[in-house]
């Protein structure tokens, strides 16, 4: 097979070795797509270069659909089916004439069956492939999930329930099944956005939905009010809750399987407002326990003093923090780390998030008296090797804690403090004795969640150094460093992507120890851990914008000076 067209012209001018064209060629063939979409996702070429020569040698405009207001994108001219496959998007209309955006201009087809379906006059417009690709996804997924067209919709989504729930929700299942599809399409969204919480939230005039994507809320939906009742009983139908029952909160889960291999876990609140119920549902990823240590964002030597303390038999390992801000994924990833067939590992929860296999669960229930402490004597009676305690509330769940990491145990739990040396602070304050803090804490992490820069768009930012200076970041930081600002692009929200860890690990040396035992308080242990070269968060925080990972402003917004 001859290279021809733009797989010719990039060979030419050496952007794409004749190998990789003709791979990328083969492929495009098979999985009926075009040569610049697989080249560019294989990384054969550089999408922006592509972009160039073909304006160049087919002598049409580049337009840079960054700086494009999404807003003006033309609806309902050309089928969601074409959009998708020929790669295309209707930008522009003037008169008969439809402008078209295009990453392959040699894709004639396109052009041809676009004006075949219109009517219209079809001028391509080159843009660059990645930044297509985005967009289109984000214009057929906008119109997807619009109100109004659900009763085509036919999600392949299978929601587990027992068999009565399925049939107390068969009567409206004509009348309700734009609700349904609906539901699914919202949660189904919020799972591609990598969201971690959905707000269903209804207000005297209007009811808004609100995605909390990378730990900020985004409204997304805005429904008929009239639905907001309809809407809730179907999330309680599906979380199986009493549907009748409007007067007090309840709590459920659902299981929603997205494709035969991956199921995604929701865990489910309702709340009784003013103008009708709130339903919360925080969305628990399996997959996120199975990401690895080198994935949350620890700095080596952090990372180290986490793993010398797991392979530890004994101590007690604290992660601190507040709502949201990562500790269950951290203690999960310890936990994995951990999970292997000499093991007997139990962890106490409220609720349990996350199912791993070989690791025994068991749900708080203070209602029948099975309280944190209650099922910590119940595990010790049980030959546990690794003990997880959700959360360490009063001085009856500490004092048995302690006494399993003094025993021979390893147990892992949570506090509700704002750093590393609060922690101890907090435990003494509890009433637990100095020596048993002193001999039974081995480590403490303290972590908060920043929002990582989007690689796409991120640009350098010109700081003064004055500002970086009063930051917390010393002269020699700042002169090895390039720091950058969030800028927005179709790929990111507001110019981040995903979030990162940030974190204070502090192991307890003897000098730590020794302040512990002499009654000294949050400010001497964090002076002695600073000396013993433990960064705390606000240091952490300054690494990662070091590091070009975040911005400054997001420092700012996690951490104090």
């Amino acid at each position: 097979m001859n290279l021809n067209g733009l797989a010719r012209s990039l060979n030419l001018a050496g952007l794409i070795d004749e190998e990789n064209a003709r791979k990328a060629l083969d492929i495009a063939k098979a999985e009926n797509s075009t040569f610049v979409a697989v080249a560019v996702k294989n990384g054969y070429v550089d999408a922006l270069q592509v972009a160039n020569l073909a304006s160049n040698e087919f002598g049409l405009p580049l337009l840079d659909l960054a700086a494009f207001d999404t807003e003006l994108l033309i609806k309902d001219v050309v089928s969601n089916e074409l959009i998708e496959k020929h790669r295309v998007l209707p930008i522009f209309k003037r008169g008969n004439r439809l402008f078209l955006a295009q990453s392959d201009p040699s894709n004639i087809t396109a052009i041809d069956e676009i004006k075949f379906n219109t009517g219209m006059n079809v001028e391509p417009v080159i843009v660059e492939e990645n930044k297509l690709a985005i967009l289109v996804e984000k214009f057929i997924s906008a119109e997807d999930s619009s109100f109004d067209d659900l009763d085509d919709e036919d999600l392949d989504v299978d929601i587990e329930n027992p068999e009565e729930e399925q049939k107390r929700d068969e009567p409206g299942t004509g009348e309700d099944a734009p609700i349904v599809r609906f539901v699914n399409k919202i949660l189904l969204d919020a799972i591609k956005k990598g969201s971690s919480d959905i707000h269903f939230e209804p207000y005297e005039k209007r009811y808004r939905i609100r995605l909390r994507t990378d730990g900020i809320l985004q409204e997304v939906s805005s429904p008929p009010i009239n639905l907001s009742g309809k809407i809730a009983a179907r999330l309680k139908v599906m979380s199986k809750m009493d549907i009748s029952e409007r007067r007090v909160p309840q709590d459920g889960r659902i299981k929603m399987k997205i494709s035969k291999t991956k199921a995604i876990d929701f865990r489910v609140n309702t709340l009784p407002t003013l103008w009708g119920e709130k339903v919360v549902l925080r969305i628990l990823d399996p997959s996120s326990a199975q990401m690895g240590i080198d994935a949350l964002g620890y700095e080596e030597d952090q990372k180290a003093l986490y793993m010398e303390a797991l392979a530890q038999p004994q101590g007690m390992i604290l992660v601190t923090g507040p709502t949201g801000s990562g500790k269950t994924v951290s203690l999960y990833t310890g936990l994995n780390i951990l999970n292997t067939e000499e093991t007997n590992i139990s962890t106490a929860e409220d609720p349990v998030e996350i199912n791993l296999e070989g690791i025994n669960q068991v749900n708080v229930n203070a209602k029948v008296g099975l309280d944190f402490g209650e099922a910590l004597r119940s595990f010790l009676r049980q030959d546990p090797d690794i003990v997880m305690v959700g959360e360490i509330r009063d001085l009856d769940t500490a004092s048995i804690a302690i006494k399993a990491a003094q025993t021979g145990h390893l147990v892992l739990s949570t506090l509700h403090t704002n750093s590393a040396p609060e922690t101890l602070t907090r435990l003494a304050n509890m009433g637990v004795p100095a020596f048993n803090i002193a001999t039974s804490v081995s480590l403490i992490i303290a972590q908060r969640l920043g929002r990582r820069l989007c690689k796409v768009c991120k640009q350098p930012a010109d700081i003064p150094e004055q500002v970086l200076l009063d930051a917390g970041m010393s002269k020699e930081m700042i002169a090895s460093g390039t720091f950058f600002k969030a800028v927005g692009c179709d790929a990111c929200n507001k110019g981040y992507k995903g979030r990162v860890g940030i974190y204070e690990v502090v192991k307890i040396t003897p000098a730590v120890s020794k302040i512990i035992m002499d009654g000294g308080n949050s400010l001497e242990i964090a002076a002695v851990a600073a000396e013993e070269g433990f960064n705390n968060l606000r240091v952490s925080a300054l690494q990662k914008v070091h590091q070009g990972v975040t911005s400054l402003e997001e420092a700012n917004r996690v951490t104090s000076d």
